[in-house]
């Protein structure tokens, strides 16, 4: 006789039952662990878009420059499982680095951080979403001295979208901000804490060059690009949080 041994591929928990089969005749797995998500599952997929490694996947294709149908054809899955596997991961997104945030509320810690977040880089990145008339700006902000992102949002380029950002940032106590010259920055920060100068906000317009580099859709020729707002700020976001923020996800 041979035992194999099994375990939930979601939780790893080996409190695992049969729970009957399905009509192509696969024995189908019960997870009794109560925190597990899955609960139920198959040992042998048809179908790879089941399979955990290959959802870990698509996340990991769409932030390295994989458009959806090159990732559907690489990883043999449907368009629609990636698109529904990014979407999936919305909910998780945060617009602020909780992690910086962290440190500066931690007084454990002060000595430690006590240069950082003092100053910012303000800029916005331009692309679009189905059409090159239907803008899409990325605003973000980025520590000065280590060129960490604090914060982002979405939106047009109007001032009400920089007051969003410029909320975001308030909790970091930020003493001085450096941006270009657009309008926006000139009527929201007051004149002692804004430095409007192109030489302290090349670490930003670096930032700007990886995110075109690294995220398909925002590479300024090709023929990539995104069908749904949601869909355009979900791949942005998983990069950001991923790379910027240091979140697992």
């Amino acid at each position: 006789m041979i035992l194999i041994p099994v375990t939930c591929p979601d939780c790893k928990s080996d409190a695992i039952t049969k729970y009957g089969k399905t009509k192509e005749g696969k024995q189908r797995c019960y997870c009794h662990n109560e925190k597990c998500e899955t609960k139920t599952f198959i040992l042998n997929y048809s179908y790879n878009g089941c399979l955990n490694n290959i959802k870990e996947s698509i996340v990991d294709m769409a932030v390295n420059g994989s458009g959806i149908r090159d990732t559907a054809r690489v990883l043999k899955v449907s368009p629609n499982t990636v698109i529904k596997t990014l979407l999936k991961k919305s909910p998780e997104l945060e617009n602020v680095n909780y992690s910086i945030l962290n440190q500066i509320n931690d007084k454990s810690s002060v000595s430690v951080v006590i240069q950082l977040a003092e100053e910012a880089e303000l800029d916005e990145m331009w692309s679009f979403v189905q059409k090159k008339e239907n803008q899409r700006w990325l605003w973000h902000a980025i520590d000065h001295l280590t060129g960490t992102v604090l914060a982002y949002v979405f939106g047009n380029r109007k001032d009400i979208i920089f007051e969003q950002l410029k909320s975001l940032l308030e909790p970091f106590g930020i003493n001085r901000f450096y941006s270009d010259d657009w309008g926006a920055y000139e009527r929201k920060i007051p004149s002692e804490k804004h430095v409007i100068s192109k030489n302290n906000t090349q670490k930003i317009e670096r930032k700007h060059l990886t995110l075109r580099t690294r995220i398909k859709r925002l590479t300024r020729k090709t023929i990539c690009f995104s069908k749904t707002e949601e869909m355009h700020d979900t791949v942005i976001g998983l990069f950001i949080n991923r790379y910027e923020f240091c979140k697992a996800i």
